[in-house]
């Protein structure tokens, strides 16, 4: 068993304190009627003789924040999920016993308080309390106030300590939800149904991207974590549900920095009769809202760069922006092997399972994408790197784009390929590019390709990353920041 502190072995003292005088140390249940911000912006603008006069009830509960006293009267900072607000309390008031059940507390406790809403000499509204119940006892002390959890590391490990210490935290936690909502809504207001589909799968599909495996013991089959909700969503679209969306996690074998965790959440949405163009209009209506509703504002300044998320986007071609910045033209005839010499002068490597579009898209990974800022959709991605997308007229590239925020990326959209005969072909190019070394290729669902052959209205599709929506959105410059528990490395 581990060593206690000084100060742990003085609070569970306090325990014994408090069992002896018959009050339970871990609470009971206490019927909370009010909230901190909510009673200071109701009341703010009210004067200390109009409050005395009004004379207002409340009722709060929350943790020992900042504690003070000197003989018969003191003073706390409580803290509930909204914020913070001062308590007042007086022996005369409270009684010799539970002034000093008050006085015995620590920081960090969590109290019930009733009272009446006043406004201090120092102009400060708070609680001047006729009744305090002790809630629970905190065996650890909290942080140093002003320095709280300093270790960026142990504040994700500790997400709870930093929830208490850091307001931040707290914003962005409650900001979160706040965004997904106003997705949702913004969504069943359109006439999207919301659904689920499955977490689990024995394919890999709808997506490039490494997976995890697991194993399902009963039916003794490898299974994989989903990379995407892709092809589950657009079998609805077959069987007639118009328009679809899930919001759900996803789950990548992948590296972790500042933009990436392998657990992350997206929202995929599908539209029959719908296209490319109608998920761009579609985006960016649905992150102006978000902005909107969270911020009231569709400007934010985020990683030292000001946005304007007002719709309508830019809207560019890749090839065009690759030849702005370095004068190549991927729209002329050219060969696998003239690509290919031009990307090693470029100093880039090519791999074995490179085609020509393979090429075009390293090269706009080099060259352009982190040097697009404003909101900007790219489209006219290369046929290799898209095969669930329909082609182009130019049948080399797709009809796809990806949205680009500050040289990342948000959302991903396709005009989506509903030609089973296609979607076959691509899925063997897929198994051949696996076979080359491509670990990230799509294996053959012949499912889906049999659900495309009963038929699939021409749609569009889009999927959209919530984490780093809340990032921008939140001004968070982690990942880990808009994830409660993100992915950590274990401690030796």
């Amino acid at each position: 068993m581990r060593e206690l502190s000084e100060q742990e072995v003085v609070r569970r003292e306090k325990l014994k304190y408090l069992e002896e005088k018959g009050i339970n140390p871990f609470g009971q249940r206490f019927e909370v009627k009010d909230y901190s911000t909510q009673l200071k912006e109701k009341y703010q603008n009210e004067t200390k003789e109009q409050l005395i006069e009004m004379n207002i009830p409340a009722t709060v509960a929350g943790r020992i924040m900042t504690k003070r006293g000197k003989g018969k009267v003191g003073f706390m900072h409580i803290q509930d999920k909204y914020g913070q607000i001062q308590i007042y309390v007086r022996q005369d008031i409270l009684g010799e016993d539970n002034y000093d059940v008050f006085k015995k507390a620590d920081i960090g406790d969590i109290v019930g308080i009733e009272g009446t809403v006043f406004r201090t000499d120092t102009g400060e509204l708070s609680i001047k309390a006729s009744r305090y119940t002790h809630l629970s006892k905190a065996l650890r002390p909290l942080p140093e106030k002003f320095h709280g959890l300093t270790d960026t590391e142990e504040r994700y490990r500790r997400r709870y300590v930093d929830l208490i210490m850091n307001e931040e935290a707290r914003k962005v936690a409650f900001a979160r939800p706040r965004i997904i909502r106003s997705i949702q809504s913004y969504l069943d207001q359109l006439g999207y149904t919301e659904v689920e589909t499955p977490v689990l799968g024995t394919i890999l599909g709808g997506a490039a991207a490494r997976p995890f495996i697991t194993h399902h013991n009963t039916l003794d089959i490898d299974m994989y974590l989903r990379i995407a909700t892709e092809l589950s969503l657009k079998r609805l679209i077959v069987g007639g549900m118009d328009a679809v969306y899930e919001i759900g996690r996803l789950f990548r074998n992948e590296g972790m920095d500042k933009n990436h965790n392998p657990e992350f959440t997206t929202i995929e949405v599908y539209k029959a009769f719908s296209d490319l163009e109608g998920m761009m209009d579609l985006t960016e209506g649905l992150i102006a809202n978000a902005a909107m509703t969270l911020n009231g504002s569709y400007e934010l300044d985020f990683r030292g760069n000001h946005f304007s998320l007002k719709p309508p986007y830019a809207r560019r071609h890749m090839v065009d922006l690759i030849k702005e910045k370095t004068g190549i033209d991927f729209f002329q005839d050219m060969s696998f092997e003239d690509a290919k010499k031009l990307a090693l002068e470029h100093g880039i490597e090519v791999e074995d399972h490179f085609g020509y579009g393979h090429i075009v898209n390293a090269f706009f990974e080099k060259y352009v994408e982190e040097t697009i800022q404003q909101p900007t959709f790219v489209y006219g991605h290369p046929i290799e790197i898209s095969p669930l997308a329909r082609k182009s007229k130019d049948p080399r590239f797709t009809e796809r784009f990806e949205l680009f925020i500050g040289g990342s990326e948000y959302a991903n959209a396709f005009t989506e390929l509903n030609d089973p005969i296609d979607q076959e072909q691509r899925f063997l190019r897929q198994l051949e590019e696996k076979e080359k070394g491509n670990e990230e290729a799509n294996e053959m669902d012949t499912d889906y390709v049999e659900a495309l052959e009963y038929g699939m209205p021409p749609t569009g599709g889009m999927g959209l990353g919530i984490d780093r929506l809340v990032m921008l959105l939140t001004g968070s410059e982690s990942i880990r920041e808009v994830i409660l528990f993100p992915t950590m490395k274990l401690k030796d």
